[in-house]
């Protein structure tokens, strides 16, 4: 069964401490053909779109548009500081193998 994406605090409170949702913006996150494995995650800031699926938080939101959501189904999307350093991570049960950035991956 598919689910939509969930997103953790911590990534709605990462939002909000740089100001998205005070521009106007969304963290978009999408997946894309290329990468190392096979495909790719697209993770900025970026005006919603009408086919896009909204998940509120925080008075904060993160979108993904109609074409990467299957690829994102049952995936948590979260914020991570580590020493090398800040970034938006998915963890995605759908991916079958990743490459060492995490931002690549197969199914």
């Amino acid at each position: 069964m598919q689910l939509p994406p969930t997103v953790t605090t911590r990534a709605f409170e990462r939002l909000s401490e740089i100001g998205a949702s005070a521009e106007g913006k969304a963290l978009r996150i999408a997946v894309e053909g290329g990468g190392c494995s096979g495909f790719q995650y697209e993770i900025k800031l970026d005006d919603p779109a009408e086919d896009d699926l909204v998940l509120e938080g925080q008075g904060e939101r993160v979108v993904v548009d109609s074409v990467s959501l299957p690829f994102l189904s049952n995936a948590v999307i979260d914020f991570s500081e580590e020493l090398i350093g800040a970034r938006f991570v998915i963890e995605n049960p759908n991916a079958t193998s990743s490459c060492g950035c995490g931002t690549s991956f197969s199914m």
